[in-house]
């Protein structure tokens, strides 16, 4: 086994060494054949590379390909963020869309009603918010206007987008406004489109729920909620936010006021509706013969009291 081993070192190295020198001999042939600059070489190189390089275009075909593969799925990708875009696009619009046919129904209203006298803007005071409660279990702020700038309890406080709480709670200078997250909060909104009537419920969560809905299956994700106005607590038609499902499904409001930034609130200078207690003009005049006979009976009446006091006399 040691001489065959041996045997087979003996002949492979010079055959190696052979082999390595015909290389080396090759590649500096093919130097100084680039090298030299005549018009024979020159016309030997140009037939040398017309023959050798359009035969290595097979093994240029897997590059091919992957770069084309590249483009390709970049080009999807591209697609895929358009159509992505044009969707959300699509969804805005839609609720645009929404939004511009309840102002034209509103509209439509008012232009049948314009006769008759509709009560002006509410005007607001603005304040600034100073410190909140910092409790979990209380959801409010202070603000810096209080008694002194006529503010008074009850009033609803909105952030320029949505209804945000109401005051509870004057000071001279300060007031306490309860947020609608505020477990002790409740309020009687409506949702739109479909009219109904809920109570919506604070529960010291970002996503307050809504309660005692009339009919909940016309309710759909996405609604529009307003305060309803209904015992006098808010105006009607303050924007609130948004009806949502929650994993345990259960229907909650995406509030349109950023809780967040709560750093100006306007403050609502809510009017006082007039209470009719006299019944005045909405109770018909008695008739005129009715009148006449009661007229005649009180007379009768009158001259038969005298008979009965000298009678009494005698």
């Amino acid at each position: 086994m040691a001489k065959d081993r041996g045997n087979a070192e003996t002949y492979v190295r010079p055959i190696r060494r052979l082999l390595i020198g015909i290389l080396l001999l090759c590649l500096t042939g093919l130097f100084i054949l680039w090298r030299i600059d005549s018009p024979r070489v020159e016309r030997l190189r140009a037939n040398l590379v017309d023959k050798v390089v359009p035969s290595m275009e097979w093994a240029l075909v897997p590059v091919t390909k992957t770069i084309g593969m590249i483009e390709n799925f970049q080009s999807y990708q591209r697609l895929y963020d358009q159509n992505q875009e044009l969707r959300n696009e699509l969804r805005q619009m839609q609720a645009w869309k929404e939004a511009a046919l309840q102002l034209e129904q509103k509209n439509a209203k008012l232009l049948d009603l314009n006769k008759v006298r509709i009560d002006p803007k509410y005007t607001y005071v603005t304040g600034v918010v100073m410190a909140d409660s910092g409790s979990p279990f209380r959801q409010s702020v202070l603000l810096n206007v209080g008694a002194r700038d006529g503010i008074m309890d009850g009033w609803a406080t909105m952030d320029g987008i949505g209804l945000v709480g109401r005051i509870s709670g004057v000071g001279q200078n300060t007031a306490r406004v309860i947020l609608l997250t505020d477990s002790n909060s409740r309020l009687p909104v409506t949702i739109q489109p479909s009219g109904q009537r809920a109570i919506l419920s604070g529960d010291n969560s970002t996503r307050p729920s809504l309660d005692f809905i009339e009919t909940p299956e016309l309710v759909r994700p996405g609604d529009r909620v307003v305060s309803s106005g209904d015992g006098g607590v808010f105006p009607p038609g303050l924007l609130i936010g948004q009806v949502a499902k929650s994993p345990d499904r259960r229907l909650r409001v995406i509030l349109s006021a950023d809780y967040e930034r709560l750093d100006y609130l306007r403050v609502l200078r809510t009017h006082v509706s007039e209470q009719i207690t006299d019944p005045g003009a909405l109770i018909l005049p008695e008739h005129p013969a009715a009148m006449a006979i009661e007229s005649d009976a009180a007379e009768a009446g009158a001259d038969a009291a005298p008979d009965t006091t000298e009678s009494g006399d005698g």
